[in-house]
């Protein structure tokens, strides 16, 4: 064989075979020789690799590659070789790619020239002969005159099917080497299967340049984003793909440390051993002498037992979150393009605008329309319930006030940007301020707030009177919402389309107010169905995927706070599962001590974060970013299981076999699940599951019956119908807005929802004052999972009711909402089985309505130690040292249990107690009332009003804190409270004149009153308030109450003998 001086090199598990110049100019060198090589696609130098050796991307022909141009090519070229066609093998460091699974294990170095592997040496030798047989390298001849491209330097007189690119035979030497070929040696020289030439991939020309230098640049963009992100377990073999932006998590978990986390777990189980042998020994351990008051005691505590593990146990693992706002802007918003963030519109609902104050809901809103996100994607829409004026000349003065503080706080990155908390806050606002014209301007806008104010006290004080002959409008038009009870939809867009800008002639985020029509007769359903409203209108206005409510109390405290939900929606990876992101509340104007455990960090800080481990916090009611398609009662996507492995190891009869026993029980499953699914669709539906009657004519077509179903499910609103379908949101193009408002004010027509599935299976769930609760169990039980995400900066702030009589009211609402589910179909104590909610978290459901069913157990336990300091009795017989070691375990652990709990969450002793004191002091009065009206609700149709929890005042630091309301709320905890004081007072007496041997008994006793007395303690501060002095009304009632009990019980008391009193001679002559 005739090589002209040549290396033939080749492949022969790819057949391949190629021809490389290598005479003594233009040979191939060593590793050693041919470090530091140019590239010939970018003309960069080649590294070294970390041993020292130069890098080689292709181990067929060794054809000069630097590491990124290979990469490159593997990424997003033909993944082989530009010389000789060979497909790249990974190298080690290198990110996979598509097809490297096959390679795995082998190294091309390794297994170059090893044909024996599979083949004779009599196979490998006839294999060569045949290919050599079918060209003679002579005809290759150097005279041939055909110009090449090489190293990069392009030559204008080349054609562009003419390119080719040679091996550099030394960095000093570069020559151009000429070859002519043969049609068929042409041919030859082409890898198998491939059809183009060398020229039709671009190597070498200046687009590709281009093209590999843009890519380089993002590489390094993302190395540098990774190393900022400050993850040291990034190694040698960390596998560049963590640095490719399709990869990258949004967000990732962070558990709670296992030195924190398993102490807690083991002393749960600790504690519940304890529990079984404390009531084991309760009820063994009788007490004769007051059975009934032991028997209490033991029943009472039962429940205290079940309820703490209802609450236990969902906070088995709880987690925290973490954010990457820089991979969000890296990934949806690329410089030079338009922002790929989703839309997002968001929910304001108020009522009454005398009870929550209009500047507050004007603040709010402020806050939604200056959020840090492109104002083309964020819509506001505002419901008014009350369909008041106040409300809606308010919202203008609002709309017009936005034109200057949405650029200012977007030109000085400020926070918060709801101007009232902003220019009162205590802080340093000049700190990060560099900006000379800063302070001038703040001064500026502060006086434009402040005229803003005076403005909406003005519309407030007018407001106060009501005209006999109604409210008109500045045009004279008498104002459609004249009677609350009957009037129309009310639909007006202040924002948005109608080309107003800001000072600075820039776009503003829509704002809509909206007040849907009511008419006599029609079931409203409140909040609920004012939110339901919102839902339809903005699906028609603006159709974003996803929507954000808030209360109107609550303002965006963090301007990134939607960044941070679509971190968690939008992540490529788990977003799809997730049905909302629930922040946490927080407060403002609550006081330093917390008296009445409004801040509720216990519950925030703590047992959302358990549920975040499982399926997910439940739904709070506000500060909730919701995923607009698990509202309409889609199921979530389901993830496709993996295909089970084969063996084939096995005889085919073995296989058989076993396949037929693995039959037979799948049948089994099969069937056992379809039953279970028939159960469940009759409470969990989705769009495709919908039954229609009218599916039984014959003669209607299939898209007719399709949109049967739909309207059914959805009403009867085309453009709504349509708009459902849109997974990611958008609006139809060809829509007008004229015809849009038109649809609006259709959809939130009071009769729109009749004989629908909303309240049903679609939107927020009707049937509880609680709606929230409902509809987050609702989304839960659909398969979908929520998502708590607790920003360093809080999301939201908002005002809390911080005197008793409001806060006993607030809890009031709440736990007649959990009797309202409790009652109905919805209960998670039977709803929703074969759905797709975990089992801890129906316990943390079950746990949310029962708890107002501790009120009756809670209120008897708390009234025994009066009771046993009165009568001399006791629940527990004379204590053993083995009963002295079970209660002091008992204790201990309740104790280190809290200790441990407050360690994980980093919540303080302070509010872990204030916790505990407003849940006896919620259980016997708020909670006990709510039950007691649920059950007339429920079940004798007596309906109870609320009102609107007040909202803070403006009048002073804390001022509301000391206002005092009459409620009926506050008798219970005062009763107790008195009764126990009478009772400790009477015990002690008692003990002082029956000498020493009466005070060891006593303790036990005391101990518990005291217990009860302590928890009531922030209570008896509330009744007396800042003059500390209770008012006549309550002491004269308790009193009363009090009296009435102990005459009563001395009367009927039923530790007396029956015989009557045991008579006794004197032995004193008493005439």
């Amino acid at each position: 064989m005739n090589t002209g001086g040549r290396l033939i090199a080749g492949s022969h598990n790819r057949n391949e075979f190629v021809l490389i110049n290598a005479d003594e100019s233009a040979r191939i060198r060593s590793v050693e020789e041919i470090s530091g090589q140019s590239c010939q696609i970018c003309g960069d130098e080649i590294e070294l690799s970390d041993d020292g050796e130069s890098f080689v991307a292709c181990n067929e022909c060794a054809f000069p590659v630097c590491r990124p141009c290979y990469e490159y090519e593997r990424r997003e070229g033909n993944q082989s070789c530009p010389q000789c066609k060979t497909r790249y093998k990974r190298i080690k460091g290198s990110p996979r790619v598509e097809g490297d699974e096959e390679d795995d294990g082998i190294d091309d170095l390794d297994f170059e020239f090893d044909y024996r592997s599979g083949l004779g040496s009599e196979q490998v030798s006839d294999g060569f002969s045949r290919r050599n047989s079918e060209f003679d390298l002579a005809s290759a001849a150097h005279g041939s005159q055909i110009p090449l491209l090489t190293y990069g330097d392009e030559d204008v007189e080349i054609s562009s099917d003419r390119h080719a690119l040679i091996v550099s035979p030394s960095p000093s030497q570069i020559n151009r080497y000429q070859a002519h070929f043969t049609e068929q040696t042409r041919n030859t020289f082409k890898t198998n299967g491939t059809s183009k030439d060398l020229a039709v991939y671009g190597y070498g020309s200046v687009a590709w340049k281009d093209r590999m230098e843009e890519w380089k640049k993002k590489q390094t963009e993302k190395f540098e984003m990774v190393r900022h992100d400050g993850d040291s377990t990034i190694g040698d073999d960390a596998e560049i793909p963590m640095m490719d932006e399709g990869r990258q998590p949004l967000s990732r978990k962070v558990p709670i440390k296992s030195s924190k986390i398993n102490p807690y777990r083991l002393l749960i189980i600790l504690r519940l051993i304890i529990l079984g042998l404390f009531f084991h020994y309760r009820i063994l351990h009788p007490v004769n002498d007051a059975y009934f008051l032991w028997l209490a005691s033991v029943v009472c505590e039962i429940w205290f037992a079940v309820s703490w593990v209802l609450d236990q146990f969902p906070k088995w693992y709880p987690i925290e979150r973490e954010t990457y706002l820089d991979r969000l802007s890296l990934r949806y918003e690329k410089e030079g393009k338009p922002s790929e963030l989703a839309g997002v519109d968001v929910f304001v609902s108020t009522v009454d605008p005398l009870k929550e104050p209009p500047l507050i809901t004007a603040n709010t809103v402020l806050s939604i329309l200056a959020v840090d996100y492109p104002v083309d994607r964020v819509a506001c829409y505002v419901s008014d319930d009350g369909a008041a004026m106040l409300t809606f000349e308010a919202l203008s003065e609002t709309a017009e006030f936005a034109r200057k503080w949405v650029p200012f706080c977007k030109k000085y990155s400020i926070e918060p940007r709801a101007p009232e908390w902003y220019f009162c806050v205590k802080m340093d606002y000049l700190k990060n301020k560099v900006h000379p014209s800063f302070v001038r301007e703040r001064r500026a806008m502060k006086r434009d707030y402040e005229e803003f104010k005076v403005k909406i006290n003005a519309l407030v004080a007018t407001a106060q009177k009501v005209p006999e002959e109604g409210w008109t409008m500045q045009d004279g038009t008498p104002w459609p919402g004249n009677n609350v009870r009957d009037h129309p939809g009310m639909i007006q867009v202040f924002l948005g389309n109608n080309g107003v800008l800001d000072v600075e002639n820039h776009e503003l985020p829509r704002l809509v107010y909206v007040s849907r029509e009511k008419r006599p007769g029609f079931d409203h359903h409140k909040k609920a169905g004012a939110m339901n409203s919102l839902i339809r209108v903005s699906a028609v206005l603006s159709n974003a995927p996803y929507l954000l409510n808030v209360d109107c109390d609550h303002y965006i405290n963090n301007s990134k706070a939607l960044r941070e939900a679509m971190c968690f929606m939008m992540d490529p990876q788990s977003g799809k599962k997730i049905c909302y992101v629930q922040f946490p509340q927080r407060f403002d104007g609550i006081d330093t001590h917390d008296r009445y455990s409004n801040r509720n960090v216990v519950f925030f800080d703590i047992n959302m974060k358990g549920l975040d481990g499982l399926q997910g916090p439940i739904y709070v009611g506000t500060g909730c970013v919701f995923r607009r398609q698990a509202l309409y009662g889609y199921d979530a996507p389901k993830k496709k299981k993996a295909p089970r492995m084969t063996c084939n190891c096995w005889p085919k009869w073995c296989c058989f076999l076993c396949g037929v026993r693995k039959n037979r029980k799948t049948k089994t499953v099969d069937k056992k699940q379809k039953k279970k699914n028939r159960e469940a669709s009759k409470q969990i539906h989705a769009l495709e599951n919908i039954e229609e009657g009218a599916n039984n004519n014959n003669n209607v077509k299939s898209p007719e019956a399709a949109q049967l179903k739909l309207e059914k499910k959805f009403g009867q609103s085309p453009v709504f119908i349509a708009s459902a379908g849109m997974e990611n949101g958008g609006l139809a193009s060809e829509a007008s807005p004229a015809s849009l408002l038109r649809e609006a004010i259709q959809v939130i027509s009071c009769g729109y929802e009749d004989k629908t599935e909303w309240g049903k299976e679609i939107g927020w769930i009707y049937g509880s004052v609680t709606e929230d609760i409902l509809t987050g169990f609702k989304m839960h039980s659909h398969g979908w999972r929520s998502v708590y995400c607790t920003p360093k900066i809080p999301a939201f702030k908002g005002s809390a009711p911080i005197n008793l009589s409001d806060r006993l009211h607030q809890v009031l609402r709440w736990a007649l909402g959990s009797v309202e589910i409790f009652m109905s179909r919805h209960c998670p104590i039977w709803y929703g089985y074969g759905g797709g909610l975990k089992g801890l978290e129906r316990l943390s459901y079950i746990n949310s309505v029962v708890y107002p069913w501790t009120s009756i157990p809670l209120l008897i336990y708390c009234s025994l130690p009066a009771i046993c300091l009165l009568t001399g009795k006791f629940i527990v017989p004379e204590i053993s040292n083995y009963a002295s070691i079970l209660f002091m375990s008992l204790f201990a652990s309740i104790a280190v249990t809290g200790i441990l709990e407050m360690q994980w969450s980093r919540v303080g002793i302070h509010d872990w107690w204030r916790n505990e004191q407003f849940w006896v002091i919620g259980g016997v009065s708020s909670h006990l009332f709510a039950l007691f009206q649920g059950l007339l609700k429920v079940l004798a149709g007596v309906n109870t009003n609320f009102t609107v929890t007040s909202k803070a005042a403006d009048d002073g630091e804390f001022s509301e804190l000391y206002i005092f309301k009459w409620t009926s709320l506050l008798i219970p905890p005062t009763t107790l409270f008195i009764i126990n004081v009478i009772g400790v007072v009477v015990g002690i007496s008692d003990a002082i004149s029956n000498g020493y041997d009466s005070w060891g008994p006593l303790f036990g006793r005391l101990f518990f009153a005291l217990w009860v007395i302590l928890h009531l303690y922030p209570f008896l501060k509330g009744l007396l308030g800042k003059q500390d002095r209770m008012p006549t009304i309550i002491l004269v009632w308790s009193i009363l109450l009090s009296s009435i009990l102990t005459l009563l019980w001395v009367r009927v008391n039923p530790f007396v003998a029956k015989g009557g009193p045991v008579l006794e001679i004197c032995g004193l002559d008493c005439l």
